[in-house]
């Protein structure tokens, strides 16, 4: 079937020439599809930055927020109307205001297909529509992304933080019952560091803990964000689980098990591990 052009669901009065669509992207410290997910106010404000060029120089921006896994989906975050613009540069110089009235019950529901070239993020829409098209609509707003399965956590500490922030209800509810043993995988050099969630403390609670301090007051971690930075380690380092077991397992067997995954991954020899 052919694809639906995202012309078809566009309002009577727009006129493409009165927008820039402002193409979203991660901003190396948050993804956008998590902010506008997350925070209606600051997602606004993703919305009201100048930079260097007056680019909002239109009265109206479509605005999209990428997808994390695909490059090519775009979730669509509102038309805002351009109130004011201030010529200072690098701050947030646009006022703007959500119009409700404009594609309002699609904000966060639908997906679009478009396919970026080059590095300009805010561009004219007259010259990217042509090639947009509807990808999906959700029957309820996207809240962030859903908890995989325990076998199917694959997340970086960025991943984790924005699940966090969120309260996601499915990955606490799944999570902080649970005993178990993780390893967080280092992305660039194939390093690893093993730890574990027992005692009264489920792994909900132990990965809440690298959300907001993020070595989770290990030696080792601590060490690699200190000598690489914050903004890397957030990106870099990916939580998986490698077993786990309801609050009623033994901490001996899971303390075990820990030792165990260590040996196997060499995660003290070559890895992060210091015990």
């Amino acid at each position: 079937m052919s694809a639906i052009p995202l012309t078809a669901l566009l309002p009577a009065p727009v006129e493409p020439q009165q927008f820039k669509v402002h193409f979203a992207v991660w901003n190396k410290e948050k993804y956008p599809i998590d902010v506008l997910a997350t925070n209606q106010e600051e997602w606004q404000g993703w919305n009201s930055w100048r930079g260097t060029n007056d680019d909002f120089n239109r009265p109206f921006i479509f605005s999209l927020a990428q997808d994390k896994h695909d490059s090519t989906l775009w979730l669509f975050g509102g038309i805002w109307q351009v109130l004011e613009r201030r010529p200072q540069p690098q701050a947030f110089s646009y006022s703007v205001a959500l119009r409700e009235d404009l594609m309002g019950p699609f904000i966060r529901r639908l997906y679009i297909r478009h396919k970026l070239t080059g590095r300009n993020i805010r561009r004219k829409m007259e010259n990217e529509l042509p090639t947009m098209t509807v990808s999906s609509i959700l029957e309820e707003p996207f809240a962030g992304d859903p908890f995989p399965g325990h076998d199917r956590i694959n997340h970086t500490l960025a991943d984790l933080q924005a699940v966090v922030g969120q309260a996601r209800a499915d990955w606490r509810i799944a999570l902080e019952s649970m005993k178990g043993v993780y390893v967080i995988h280092d992305r660039e050099t194939g390093q690893r560091y093993v730890g574990s969630a027992y005692g009264d403390i489920g792994i909900w609670q132990r990965w809440s803990t690298y959300a907001n301090n993020l070595h989770g007051g290990n030696v080792g971690l601590r060490d690699l964000v200190d000598q690489k930075g914050e903004e890397w380690f957030r990106t870099n380092m990916q939580f998986a689980l490698l077993e786990y077991w309801s609050m009623r397992t033994d901490d001996e067997h899971v303390l075990e098990r820990e030792s165990y995954w260590k040996d196997v991954l060499h995660a003290r020899s070559l890895g992060h591990n210091k015990n």
